[in-house]
Protein backbone atom coordinates (compact mmCIF):
# COMPACT_ATOMS: atom_id res chain seq x y z
CA UNK A 1 0.00 0.00 0.00
CA UNK A 2 1.42 3.44 -0.93
CA UNK A 3 2.48 5.60 2.01
CA UNK A 4 0.29 8.54 2.93
CA UNK A 5 1.41 11.93 1.54
CA UNK A 6 3.58 14.10 3.78
CA UNK A 7 2.08 17.59 4.12
CA UNK A 8 4.11 20.53 5.44
CA UNK A 9 1.90 22.86 7.49
CA UNK A 10 3.08 26.40 8.22
CA UNK A 11 1.52 28.24 11.15
CA UNK A 12 1.20 31.74 9.70
CA UNK A 13 0.88 34.57 12.23
CA UNK A 14 1.64 33.03 15.66
CA UNK A 15 -0.51 35.62 17.47
CA UNK A 16 -3.54 34.66 15.38
CA UNK A 17 -5.59 31.47 15.17
CA UNK A 18 -3.18 29.80 12.71
CA UNK A 19 -1.21 27.71 15.25
CA UNK A 20 -4.39 26.48 16.95
CA UNK A 21 -6.22 25.46 13.79
CA UNK A 22 -3.06 23.89 12.34
CA UNK A 23 -2.49 21.80 15.48
CA UNK A 24 -6.12 20.72 15.74
CA UNK A 25 -6.45 19.88 12.03
CA UNK A 26 -3.12 18.06 11.82
CA UNK A 27 -3.96 15.86 14.81
CA UNK A 28 -7.43 15.11 13.47
CA UNK A 29 -6.11 14.13 10.02
CA UNK A 30 -3.01 12.18 11.04
CA UNK A 31 -4.59 8.93 9.77
CA UNK A 32 -5.44 10.49 6.36
CA UNK A 33 -2.07 12.15 5.74
CA UNK A 34 1.29 12.63 7.43
CA UNK A 35 1.21 16.24 8.66
CA UNK A 36 4.46 18.02 9.56
CA UNK A 37 4.09 21.28 11.47
CA UNK A 38 6.71 23.96 10.86
CA UNK A 39 7.04 26.43 13.74
CA UNK A 40 8.30 27.08 17.25
CA UNK A 41 8.27 23.72 19.07
CA UNK A 42 8.13 25.13 22.61
CA UNK A 43 5.26 27.44 21.73
CA UNK A 44 3.36 24.60 20.05
CA UNK A 45 3.95 22.27 22.99
CA UNK A 46 2.28 24.74 25.37
CA UNK A 47 -0.54 25.36 22.93
CA UNK A 48 -1.13 21.65 22.38
CA UNK A 49 -1.49 21.11 26.13
CA UNK A 50 -4.15 23.82 26.22
CA UNK A 51 -6.04 22.50 23.20
CA UNK A 52 -5.94 18.76 23.83
CA UNK A 53 -3.63 16.99 26.31
CA UNK A 54 -3.69 13.90 24.08
CA UNK A 55 -1.78 15.67 21.31
CA UNK A 56 1.81 14.45 21.22
CA UNK A 57 4.58 16.32 19.43
CA UNK A 58 7.96 15.18 18.15
CA UNK A 59 10.62 17.87 17.80
CA UNK A 60 12.63 17.60 14.58
CA UNK A 61 15.63 19.82 13.91
CA UNK A 62 15.65 21.68 10.57
CA UNK A 63 18.87 19.88 9.70
CA UNK A 64 16.94 16.60 9.54
CA UNK A 65 14.69 17.68 6.68
CA UNK A 66 15.94 14.82 4.49
CA UNK A 67 14.87 12.29 7.16
CA UNK A 68 11.34 13.60 7.64
CA UNK A 69 9.52 10.73 5.88
CA UNK A 70 11.01 8.24 8.31
CA UNK A 71 10.00 10.33 11.33
CA UNK A 72 6.30 10.92 10.72
CA UNK A 73 3.73 8.60 12.29
CA UNK A 74 0.20 8.46 13.67
CA UNK A 75 1.51 8.43 17.23
CA UNK A 76 2.72 12.04 17.28
CA UNK A 77 2.93 15.16 15.14
CA UNK A 78 6.36 15.98 13.80
CA UNK A 79 7.33 19.61 14.39
CA UNK A 80 10.24 21.07 12.44
CA UNK A 81 11.48 23.58 14.99
CA UNK A 82 11.72 27.19 13.79
CA UNK A 83 12.03 29.23 17.01
CA UNK A 84 10.41 32.66 17.21
CA UNK A 85 12.41 35.71 18.21
CA UNK A 86 9.97 36.81 20.92
CA UNK A 87 7.18 35.34 22.99
CA UNK A 88 3.57 35.44 21.80
CA UNK A 89 0.74 37.59 23.10
CA UNK A 90 -2.45 36.24 21.49
CA UNK A 91 -4.10 38.85 19.30
CA UNK A 92 -1.01 41.12 19.18
CA UNK A 93 1.37 40.44 16.25
CA UNK A 94 5.01 41.27 16.86
CA UNK A 95 7.08 42.41 13.90
CA UNK A 96 10.16 40.97 15.63
CA UNK A 97 8.87 37.52 14.62
CA UNK A 98 8.48 38.35 10.92
CA UNK A 99 11.78 36.82 9.85
CA UNK A 100 11.11 33.61 11.78
CA UNK A 101 7.65 33.31 10.19
CA UNK A 102 9.11 33.61 6.70
CA UNK A 103 11.96 31.26 7.58
CA UNK A 104 9.35 28.60 8.34
CA UNK A 105 7.66 29.23 5.01
CA UNK A 106 11.03 29.03 3.26
CA UNK A 107 11.69 25.66 4.91
CA UNK A 108 8.36 24.36 3.64
CA UNK A 109 9.23 25.60 0.13
CA UNK A 110 12.64 23.94 0.28
CA UNK A 111 11.20 20.65 1.53
CA UNK A 112 8.49 20.57 -1.14
CA UNK A 113 10.85 21.59 -3.94
CA UNK A 114 13.30 18.88 -2.92
CA UNK A 115 10.40 16.38 -2.62
CA UNK A 116 10.71 15.70 1.10
CA UNK A 117 7.16 17.06 1.39
CA UNK A 118 4.38 16.13 -1.05
CA UNK A 119 2.48 19.40 -0.52
CA UNK A 120 2.28 22.57 1.56
CA UNK A 121 -0.76 23.78 3.51
CA UNK A 122 -0.49 27.26 5.02
CA UNK A 123 -2.27 28.98 7.88
CA UNK A 124 -2.92 32.74 7.43
CA UNK A 125 -0.17 35.36 7.71
CA UNK A 126 -0.64 38.91 9.02
CA UNK A 127 0.70 40.91 6.08
CA UNK A 128 0.85 44.18 8.03
CA UNK A 129 3.18 42.64 10.62
CA UNK A 130 5.60 41.43 7.93
CA UNK A 131 5.55 44.83 6.23
CA UNK A 132 6.09 46.60 9.56
CA UNK A 133 9.37 44.68 9.84
CA UNK A 134 10.52 46.32 6.60
CA UNK A 135 9.92 43.20 4.47
CA UNK A 136 7.81 43.76 1.32
CA UNK A 137 5.03 41.16 1.40
CA UNK A 138 1.72 41.18 -0.46
CA UNK A 139 0.62 37.62 0.32
CA UNK A 140 1.48 33.93 0.32
CA UNK A 141 0.59 33.53 -3.36
CA UNK A 142 2.98 36.20 -4.60
CA UNK A 143 5.73 35.16 -2.17
CA UNK A 144 5.59 31.52 -3.27
CA UNK A 145 5.57 32.49 -6.94
CA UNK A 146 8.65 34.67 -6.47
CA UNK A 147 10.56 32.10 -4.41
CA UNK A 148 9.83 29.30 -6.89
CA UNK A 149 10.34 31.54 -9.93
CA UNK A 150 6.92 30.70 -11.34
CA UNK A 151 6.14 32.78 -14.42
CA UNK A 152 2.45 33.03 -13.56
CA UNK A 153 0.27 31.56 -10.85
CA UNK A 154 -3.49 31.35 -10.46
CA UNK A 155 -5.40 31.66 -7.19
CA UNK A 156 -8.24 29.14 -7.05
CA UNK A 157 -10.67 28.88 -4.15
CA UNK A 158 -12.81 25.83 -3.70
CA UNK A 159 -15.47 24.75 -1.23
CA UNK A 160 -18.65 22.80 -0.71
CA UNK A 161 -21.73 25.04 -0.90
CA UNK A 162 -23.47 25.24 2.48
CA UNK A 163 -25.27 28.61 2.33
CA UNK A 164 -28.16 29.38 2.12
CA UNK A 165 -29.02 26.46 4.43
CA UNK A 166 -31.29 24.57 2.02
CA UNK A 167 -28.93 24.83 -0.98
CA UNK A 168 -28.19 21.46 -2.64
CA UNK A 169 -24.63 20.36 -1.83
CA UNK A 170 -22.24 21.01 -4.69
CA UNK A 171 -18.62 22.05 -5.16
CA UNK A 172 -17.91 25.66 -6.04
CA UNK A 173 -14.58 26.69 -7.55
CA UNK A 174 -13.63 30.31 -8.22
CA UNK A 175 -10.35 31.34 -9.87
CA UNK A 176 -8.93 34.86 -10.13
CA UNK A 177 -7.41 36.58 -13.16
CA UNK A 178 -5.67 39.01 -10.77
CA UNK A 179 -4.88 38.58 -7.08
CA UNK A 180 -4.05 41.24 -4.48
CA UNK A 181 -4.22 44.48 -6.45
CA UNK A 182 -5.80 47.87 -5.81
CA UNK A 183 -8.97 48.09 -7.87
CA UNK A 184 -7.64 50.93 -10.02
CA UNK A 185 -4.80 48.68 -11.24
CA UNK A 186 -6.94 45.70 -12.25
CA UNK A 187 -7.81 46.73 -15.81
CA UNK A 188 -4.18 47.41 -16.77
CA UNK A 189 -3.13 44.08 -15.25
CA UNK A 190 -5.40 42.04 -17.54
CA UNK A 191 -3.93 41.49 -20.99
CA UNK A 192 -4.82 38.93 -23.64
CA UNK A 193 -1.54 37.12 -22.98
CA UNK A 194 -1.94 36.95 -19.19
CA UNK A 195 -5.60 35.95 -19.37
CA UNK A 196 -4.88 33.23 -21.91
CA UNK A 197 -2.11 31.84 -19.69
CA UNK A 198 -4.46 31.92 -16.70
CA UNK A 199 -7.02 29.87 -18.62
CA UNK A 200 -4.36 27.39 -19.76
CA UNK A 201 -3.10 26.89 -16.19
CA UNK A 202 -6.64 26.57 -14.86
CA UNK A 203 -7.78 24.17 -17.57
CA UNK A 204 -4.70 21.97 -17.12
CA UNK A 205 -5.08 21.87 -13.33
CA UNK A 206 -8.76 20.94 -13.54
CA UNK A 207 -7.83 18.04 -15.79
CA UNK A 208 -4.62 16.84 -14.13
CA UNK A 209 -5.03 17.76 -10.47
CA UNK A 210 -8.80 17.43 -10.11
CA UNK A 211 -9.50 14.64 -12.59
CA UNK A 212 -12.06 16.49 -14.75
CA UNK A 213 -11.68 15.25 -18.33
CA UNK A 214 -13.43 18.16 -20.06
CA UNK A 215 -13.81 21.05 -17.62
CA UNK A 216 -16.35 23.80 -18.20
CA UNK A 217 -15.02 27.26 -17.26
CA UNK A 218 -17.38 30.25 -17.10
CA UNK A 219 -15.68 33.66 -17.31
CA UNK A 220 -16.94 36.94 -15.88
CA UNK A 221 -16.68 40.34 -17.46
CA UNK A 222 -14.74 43.12 -15.77
CA UNK A 223 -17.29 45.91 -15.96
CA UNK A 224 -20.90 46.09 -14.74
CA UNK A 225 -23.19 44.12 -17.05
CA UNK A 226 -20.04 42.82 -18.80
CA UNK A 227 -19.55 46.22 -20.37
CA UNK A 228 -22.94 46.46 -22.12
CA UNK A 229 -21.41 46.17 -25.61
CA UNK A 230 -18.81 48.81 -24.85
CA UNK A 231 -21.08 51.36 -23.23
CA UNK A 232 -19.62 50.64 -19.77
CA UNK A 233 -16.09 49.77 -20.88
CA UNK A 234 -14.27 47.97 -23.69
CA UNK A 235 -12.23 45.40 -21.75
CA UNK A 236 -14.74 42.68 -22.61
CA UNK A 237 -14.59 43.47 -26.33
CA UNK A 238 -10.86 44.15 -26.64
CA UNK A 239 -9.41 41.61 -24.21
CA UNK A 240 -11.74 39.04 -22.66
CA UNK A 241 -13.86 37.92 -25.63
CA UNK A 242 -10.89 37.37 -27.98
CA UNK A 243 -9.20 35.20 -25.34
CA UNK A 244 -12.35 33.12 -24.81
CA UNK A 245 -12.65 32.61 -28.58
CA UNK A 246 -9.00 31.55 -28.78
CA UNK A 247 -9.43 29.10 -25.89
CA UNK A 248 -12.46 27.56 -27.59
CA UNK A 249 -10.51 27.22 -30.85
CA UNK A 250 -7.92 25.28 -28.85
CA UNK A 251 -10.53 22.77 -27.70
CA UNK A 252 -11.29 24.21 -24.25
CA UNK A 253 -14.86 24.55 -22.99
CA UNK A 254 -14.75 28.22 -21.97
CA UNK A 255 -17.77 30.54 -22.04
CA UNK A 256 -18.47 34.21 -21.36
CA UNK A 257 -17.94 36.93 -20.52
CA UNK A 258 -20.95 36.92 -18.19
CA UNK A 259 -22.05 39.81 -15.97
CA UNK A 260 -20.57 39.17 -12.54
CA UNK A 261 -23.85 39.92 -10.76
CA UNK A 262 -25.58 36.96 -12.45
CA UNK A 263 -22.59 34.65 -12.86
CA UNK A 264 -23.35 32.54 -9.80
CA UNK A 265 -27.04 31.88 -10.45
CA UNK A 266 -28.20 28.23 -10.19
CA UNK A 267 -28.30 27.50 -13.92
CA UNK A 268 -24.59 28.41 -14.13
CA UNK A 269 -23.67 26.66 -10.88
CA UNK A 270 -25.18 23.41 -12.14
CA UNK A 271 -22.89 23.18 -15.16
CA UNK A 272 -19.67 25.00 -14.34
CA UNK A 273 -16.59 23.18 -13.04
CA UNK A 274 -14.97 26.54 -12.30
CA UNK A 275 -15.70 30.25 -12.51
CA UNK A 276 -12.95 32.65 -13.58
CA UNK A 277 -13.46 36.21 -12.31
CA UNK A 278 -11.36 39.24 -13.06
CA UNK A 279 -10.49 40.45 -9.56
CA UNK A 280 -10.46 39.42 -5.92
CA UNK A 281 -13.69 40.93 -4.58
CA UNK A 282 -15.69 40.04 -7.68
CA UNK A 283 -15.88 36.36 -6.79
CA UNK A 284 -14.53 35.65 -3.33
CA UNK A 285 -17.37 37.25 -1.31
CA UNK A 286 -19.74 34.86 -3.08
CA UNK A 287 -17.55 31.83 -2.41
CA UNK A 288 -16.93 32.69 1.23
CA UNK A 289 -20.63 33.22 1.86
CA UNK A 290 -21.63 30.06 0.02
CA UNK A 291 -19.01 27.76 1.59
CA UNK A 292 -19.30 29.25 5.10
CA UNK A 293 -15.83 28.60 6.52
CA UNK A 294 -15.09 25.44 4.52
CA UNK A 295 -13.34 27.11 1.56
CA UNK A 296 -9.79 26.32 0.53
CA UNK A 297 -7.28 28.51 -1.31
CA UNK A 298 -5.21 26.60 -3.90
CA UNK A 299 -2.28 28.08 -5.82
CA UNK A 300 -2.02 26.75 -9.38
CA UNK A 301 1.03 27.18 -11.60
CA UNK A 302 3.63 26.39 -8.92
CA UNK A 303 6.00 23.41 -9.24
CA UNK A 304 4.56 22.11 -5.92
CA UNK A 305 1.08 21.67 -4.45
CA UNK A 306 0.02 24.47 -2.11
CA UNK A 307 -3.29 24.95 -0.33
CA UNK A 308 -4.41 27.33 2.39
CA UNK A 309 -7.38 28.50 4.39
CA UNK A 310 -9.76 31.03 2.87
CA UNK A 311 -9.74 33.38 5.89
CA UNK A 312 -7.44 35.70 7.80
CA UNK A 313 -5.60 35.57 11.10
CA UNK A 314 -8.69 36.36 13.25
CA UNK A 315 -6.66 38.22 15.88
CA UNK A 316 -9.83 39.13 17.74
CA UNK A 317 -10.70 35.46 18.23
CA UNK A 318 -7.14 34.52 19.20
CA UNK A 319 -7.14 37.27 21.83
CA UNK A 320 -10.14 35.67 23.57
CA UNK A 321 -8.33 32.35 24.09
CA UNK A 322 -8.17 28.85 22.68
CA UNK A 323 -11.11 26.70 21.68
CA UNK A 324 -13.03 29.40 19.79
CA UNK A 325 -11.49 29.16 16.32
CA UNK A 326 -13.26 27.31 13.49
CA UNK A 327 -10.84 24.73 12.09
CA UNK A 328 -13.02 23.72 9.12
CA UNK A 329 -11.07 25.51 6.41
CA UNK A 330 -7.71 24.25 7.72
CA UNK A 331 -8.99 20.69 7.81
CA UNK A 332 -10.18 20.97 4.22
CA UNK A 333 -6.90 22.61 3.12
CA UNK A 334 -4.85 19.69 4.46
CA UNK A 335 -7.31 17.12 3.13
CA UNK A 336 -7.35 18.61 -0.38
CA UNK A 337 -3.54 18.92 -0.38
CA UNK A 338 -3.33 15.22 0.46
CA UNK A 339 -5.86 14.30 -2.23
CA UNK A 340 -4.02 16.34 -4.86
CA UNK A 341 -0.70 14.79 -3.84
CA UNK A 342 -2.14 11.27 -4.06
CA UNK A 343 -3.60 12.00 -7.50
CA UNK A 344 -0.25 13.42 -8.66
CA UNK A 345 1.52 10.22 -7.55
CA UNK A 346 -0.96 8.10 -9.48
CA UNK A 347 -0.39 9.90 -12.79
Amino acid sequence: MPSLPVIAITLGEPAGIGPEIALFAAWKLRHEARPVLIGDYNFLKKLAAAINPEIRLLRVAKERLADIRSLVSTESLAVMDCPLSRGITPGLPDEANATAILNGLDLAIQGATEKYFDAIATAPIQKSSINAAGIPFTGHTEYLADKMQADQVVMLLSGRVTSPPDTPSQLLRVALATTHLPLKQVSDAISQASLMQTIRILHGALQNQFGIARPCILVSGLNPHAGENGYLGREEIDTIMPVIQSARQNGMQVEGPFPADTLFLPHHLNRADCFLVMYHDQGLPVLKYATFGQGVNITLGLPVIRTSVDHGTALDIAKKGTGLADCGSMIEAIRIAAEMASRKRAV
